[in-house]
């Protein structure tokens, strides 16, 4: 039976896809990691000094977070022990960390690679805690999320976090000239769907290689693919995005900010950054309405009418037309005048409320319905402000053991320079009105 499957050839490997077949043999291989790997590197600074500890790797796929893993394992004389949270649970745990125990009574030290490590629960990645502390495993867990909200404080205290950076142009381009070496032929596409290609990647090297590996194999004898064909071929990849997780704060953060910082033109690269990546349009028609109130409020008032229609015209036509609706909405935020005046003084009045307790008003502006009431002096002086010239009558309506408080400091910008005129001239009647009378 073996003969037949050798006369086959069905015992022969299957072929190793070509990300797996360049997989960098050394440090000095790694591409994009210059900040960790490179002559002056973080992780070259530890090596240097023989004092690798337990680490985190944060960042996102195909930056090579578990080859360096493998690396270091060989540069530290380590044996290397990889396994991933999405398929281990406790009982795994407990085996590497007998068998890793056992290794070190032998006088061999154990480097654990947890892919992934974030999907362990809090409990599990408590677990790691003795292990690390007793030195049976130098851990490095890899993790695309946040490792801040993501991992234990615990572990975290015993670990040193290194971020991974997506690789730049610069870094594929590389990537994919030592891919045509090593295949020992050139890519068959024209300078333009190169960048193309350089570009879908979107920092990701294992998907610059696939992507690569897929072009050899669409390829003719002859052919050399632009950008179009290069498109039909590789079938261009969804944008890195996960709507849960650190893509979707990341691009809603640089949104806000875009429109806080007047950039109209920012503000629709990201919006468009969102909606193609699949974001609830509806979620961003939200987001808009509270950027209306708190980064421009009444510097233009009809800013928050605008989000709001926005939103109804979404609801009303659904995608791809509502979409122009949010894009309006957007760029007007983004060119209205900004101010956070009412967003601060809401702030201030809240804690100003939280801290001073449950403080009466003064019983001038309290109604008295009843004779009671009326005999404690509840409305006693009220002024109806109607009654007055000005229509303003300047009392005082801060409970009294509080005092007068200033919380609404209007900007001069847009409307609130109007507002402001209005308070000023409010504020020269009341102090009039507070001076003695001169008999």
């Amino acid at each position: 039976m073996s003969d037949l499957f050798a006369a086959s050839g069905m015992e022969r490997e299957a072929p190793r896809p070509l990300a797996d077949r360049m997989r960098p043999r050394t440090l000095a291989e790694v591409v994009g990691q210059d900040h960790l790997v490179g002559p002056d590197g973080a992780i070259t600074r530890m090596l240097r000094s023989g004092g690798l500890g337990s680490l985190v790797f944060w960042g996102p796929p195909g930056t090579g977070k578990t080859t360096v893993a493998r690396l270091l394992a060989g540069e530290t004389e380590l044996q290397f022990e990889q396994i991933s949270a999405i398929f281990s649970g406790v009982q795994d745990l407990k085996k590497v960390f007998e068998t890793a125990r056992h290794r070190r009574l032998a006088g061999q030290g154990t480097l654990l690679f947890v892919d992934e490590i974030h999907r362990f629960n809090r409990a599990q990645q408590d677990s790691f805690l003795p292990v690390m502390e007793d030195g049976t495993i130098t851990l490095v867990g890899a993790t695309t999320e946040n490792p801040s909200f993501e991992l234990n404080a615990a572990l975290l205290s015993r670990a040193h976090v290194l971020t991974f950076r997506p690789l730049d142009a610069e870094a594929v381009a590389a990537l994919l000239a030592a891919a045509e070496r090593h295949e020992e032929r050139p890519l068959p596409l024209d300078e333009e769907a190169r960048t193309a290609l350089v570009r879908m990647a979107d920092g990701d090297g294992r998907a610059a290689l696939t992507l690569a590996e897929d072009v050899w194999r669409a390829a003719g004898e002859g052919d050399v693919f632009d950008v179009n064909q290069l498109q039909e071929v590789v079938h261009r990849r969804a944008p890195v995005y996960d709507k849960s997780q650190d893509g979707h704060y990341n691009l809603i953060s640089a949104l806000h900010k875009s429109v806080r910082g007047s950039d109209p033109d920012a503000t629709l690269y990201y919006l468009a950054r969102m909606l193609d990546a699949g974001e609830d349009p509806l979620f961003l028609a939200r987001r808009m309405i509270r950027m209306a109130s708190e980064d421009i409020g009444l510097a233009d008032p009809q800013a928050l009418v605008v989000a709001n229609a926005a939103r109804d015209a979404y609801q009303m036509l659904g995608s791809p037309e509502g979409e122009l609706a949010l894009a309006e909405a957007a760029v007007y935020l983004a060119t209205a005048p900004k101010s956070n005046a009412v967003y601060t003084a809401f702030k201030a009045a809240m804690r100003t409320a939280k801290e001073g307790g449950s403080l009466p008003p003064p019983k001038t502006i309290l109604n008295a319905p009843t004779k009671l009431m009326q005999a404690e002096g509840y409305g006693e002086g009220y002024q109806y402000d109607h009654d007055t010239e000005e229509g303003f009558s300047g009392q005082d309506y801060f409970p009294v053991a509080l005092g007068r408080k200033a919380f609404y400091a209007p900007v001069e910008r847009g409307f609130e320079r109007e507002i402001r005129k209005r308070m000023d001239y409010w504020s020269k009647l009341r102090e009039q009105r507070s001076r003695p009378k001169r008999k």
